[in-house]
């Protein structure tokens, strides 16, 4: 009554805007009510919830949501990069190019021959070539040697395609940035009311867990099923921290003596793999530069040599995280914790191989001894065009993940569910159905984002090769899920899950700066391929184009470059 009385006092400007706003906001729901059936495998992640529980949701959640984040980050690259690049050279829109003209360089350092097929070509050496990227693939849009246009004339427009190349790289790192932020900052508010009193989130579950607006007979059981697991996670979370309360004090020493004697053996497998990396890759690039010159080996060997660090790097990354799943089961900790702690050793393993494969790939790269570096820079007799090469080690890696992804499935998931299922010796059935291991599978999709971030600057396409390539491993995984793998023991909360892993992806992306930073600050560019063969650096391409503007705008964006600025900015 007060309301009607109210709106009759109003003028009709007021009514009418109050209408307008009531029926613009019941518009807006139901937009948002109608835009949640068009999220990606909706159905199939509700259906895996309700079976398996919100832990191993989450994990197809994240899935999805990389898979969404690598798309957008192609067609970043693709429409600023790629895509000016095909007009150019079609002469679409009359399109114009203007070619790189070598500055002041060495003729020498211009000398780049592509390893292509000649004459009569194999079957198998195509299938070599799309596997390494060598061949026809070098000198395709795939790669960074491919891009060598200074600028693209559309109509009476200077389109600037080596500040763009760049200015694309500095958006998708901090797109991935901030969206992985923004994803954190929601799980941490869920973490942070759940801790904040246990007793209230049970209540909640209790009391206020049912959905009334279940209609369908299959989500509601969905729905039953899923607080279910979650009422065992906080129950088994319960009973370990009375366990741990119990705890005697010799019980105490005896766990801690435990957890930093099996510290150490985790310290030397890491050393273990990183030396062994190291020194894989210094012999492969130094094997296939000698093997190219003298043309003394097979495809099939020069194919494996190749493939050695990449080989080397899955082998750390699936032995490490077998035995860090071992040894914790020792330390005695909860289950969230667990995964936790298990995610960041292998994290160190996964990334930290990363960073080594670069670091020698780098030492080879500056290797100026005997005055190797001295016209152009950089070690241009074995390569040539770097950043092409450096392309072609983190495709390889991303293609060799997922071949090993596929391989597990097929070749070792299904055969031991056959095996348990048709076969009753009692070893077999020791060894018994194999539970879901989060944090491996995780770590599997974190380490291929990784190489992603740091391969896009080298191959601008890698985003469309890790977008398909996450696509295929949802229904890989879902299937393996659905019929070879138990529920887990131990329930895991989705809410505490889904915060740590965009953590850990966090990591993954301010590890990639580094290697990033490197390549476009401080290592010369090649001057034989791509977009910045006149500058020194890739980086020179930014005070270059600064020059250009007016005096005053000058001064601001370099006072805004300095140290004094930058720091500050930074820190906040």
């Amino acid at each position: 009554d007060s309301q009607q009385a109210e709106t009759e006092h109003l003028s009709r400007w007021k009514k009418w805007r109050r209408t307008s706003n009531k029926s613009l906001k019941k518009a807006l729901n139901e937009i948002k009510g109608l835009s949640s059936y068009l999220v990606l495998w909706r159905h199939d992640i509700h259906s895996i919830e309700g079976k398996f529980g919100t832990g191993i949701q989450s994990y197809f959640s994240f899935l999805r949501f990389l898979v969404l984040l690598n798309f957008i980050i192609f067609i970043l690259m693709f429409s600023f990069v790629t895509l000016p690049t095909i007009i150019s050279k079609y002469g679409i829109f009359n399109s114009t190019i203007a070619y790189i003209s070598p500055k002041n360089i060495e003729d020498v350092c211009t000398v780049y021959e592509p390893s292509g097929n000649k004459g009569l070509v194999y079957f198998y050496t195509y299938l070599k070539d799309l596997l390494s990227g060598t061949g026809f693939l070098e000198l395709t849009i795939l790669f960074y040697g491919y891009y060598s246009i200074d600028a693209v004339w559309i109509s009476i427009m200077r389109y600037n395609l080596p500040l763009a190349y760049l200015l694309a790289t500095f958006a998708y790192l901090a797109l991935s940035f901030l969206w992985i932020v923004k994803r954190s900052v929601e799980g941490f508010k869920h973490n942070l009311v759940h801790d904040a009193d246990p007793f209230q989130s049970y209540c909640n579950k209790v009391f206020a867990g049912w959905d009334f607006c279940i209609t369908d007979p299959s989500a509601a059981r969905l729905k039953c099923r899923s607080l279910q697991c979650e009422l065992q996670t906080d129950l088994q979370e319960e009973k370990q921290k009375q366990k741990i309360a119990e705890r005697t004090m010799e019980e105490k020493l005896r766990i801690y003596s435990l957890r930093i004697f099996i510290n150490i053996i985790v310290i030397a497998i890491l050393s273990g793999c990183f030396y062994s990396i190291y020194r894989v890759t210094v012999f492969s690039q130094e094997s296939s530069n000698v093997s190219i010159r003298n043309d003394t080996r097979t495809d099939l060997v020069n194919l494996l040599v190749q493939y050695l660090p990449s080989m080397v790097i899955t082998l750390a990354n699936f032995i490490a995280p077998l035995i860090f799943s071992f040894l914790i089961r020792f330390e005695d900790y909860t289950p969230a914790f667990e995964i936790k702690l298990t995610l960041l050793r292998c994290v160190f393993v996964r990334l930290a191989n990363i960073g080594v494969l670069l670091f020698s790939l780098w030492s080879q790269i500056s290797d100026c001894a005997s005055d190797k570096c001295e016209p152009c820079g950089y070690n241009y007799k074995l390569y040539p065009c770097w950043e092409s090469d450096v392309g072609q080690e983190m495709y390889k890696l991303m293609i060799f993940d997922f071949i090993v992804i596929l391989a597990v499935a097929l070749f070792v998931d299904f055969p031991r569910k056959l095996l348990v299922t048709h076969c009753s010796c009692k070893l077999v059935q020791w060894f018994g159905h194999k539970e879901f291991e989060i944090s491996d599978n995780v770590l599997e999709i974190i380490y291929g984002q990784t190489i992603c971030w740091i391969g896009t600057f080298f191959s601008p396409l890698l985003p469309a090769i890790a977008t398909i390539k996450y696509f295929i491993i949802f229904y890989v995984k879902k299937i393996v899920l659905i019929h070879t793998r138990k529920p887990a023991a131990r329930p895991v909360r989705a809410s505490s899950s889904n915060f740590f892993f965009l953590v850990v992806l966090l990591i993954g992306l301010l590890l990639a700066f580094v290697p990033l930073g490197v390549s476009i600050a401080h290592i010369p560019s090649s001057k034989a391929c791509g977009l910045f063969k006149n500058f020194s650096t890739s980086w020179e391409v930014i005070p270059d184009t600064i020059l250009q503007f007016p005096t005053g705008l000058q001064q601001v964006l370099f006072g805004m470059a300095s140290e004094a600025f930058a720091v500050p900015f930074f820190v906040i």
